[in-house]
């Protein structure tokens, strides 16, 4: 009989980790890169490892970074959207735990005809 799933919103969140990378429509963005700030927001069950006090029981956020590190370089993307929905599948299929994902994608200082501190795309997704 399986155990039915915590009520409970558990999250965990890393905040503004930083990639440079080589994404963007422009042909200066793909050839020069730059800088890309990454949040993302894991709802899961913790309870195990609230109780156990023991990483094997939760997700290892080390883990998650590196899983965004690696989507991030692999390939060349267009959009931010395609960015932040690589990231939210990885992290969906790499950790079982993960219930639903919460993806913010920044580029500072986007190629716009005008000034803006940075633009953000952010989806969320769960596990079907």
């Amino acid at each position: 009989m399986s155990r039915p799933r915590a009520s409970s919103r558990d999250i965990i969140r890393l905040h503004n980790a930083v990639f440079y990378a080589y994404h963007g429509v422009l042909s200066d963005e793909q050839n020069l890169g730059g800088k890309f700030e990454v949040d993302v927001e894991l709802c899961c069950d913790l309870s195990r490892g609230a109780r156990s006090d023991n990483l094997r029981q939760t997700v290892d956020y080390e883990q998650v970074y590196d899983c965004i590190h690696s989507l991030i370089l692999e390939k060349k993307y267009f959009l931010l959207e395609a960015v932040a929905g690589v990231i939210a599948k990885g992290i969906l299929k790499r950790f079982r735990q993960v219930e639903q994902v919460t993806v913010k994608v920044r580029k500072p200082h986007a190629a716009v005809k005008g000034v803006v501190d940075h633009v953000e795309v952010e989806l969320t997704r769960k596990r079907r």
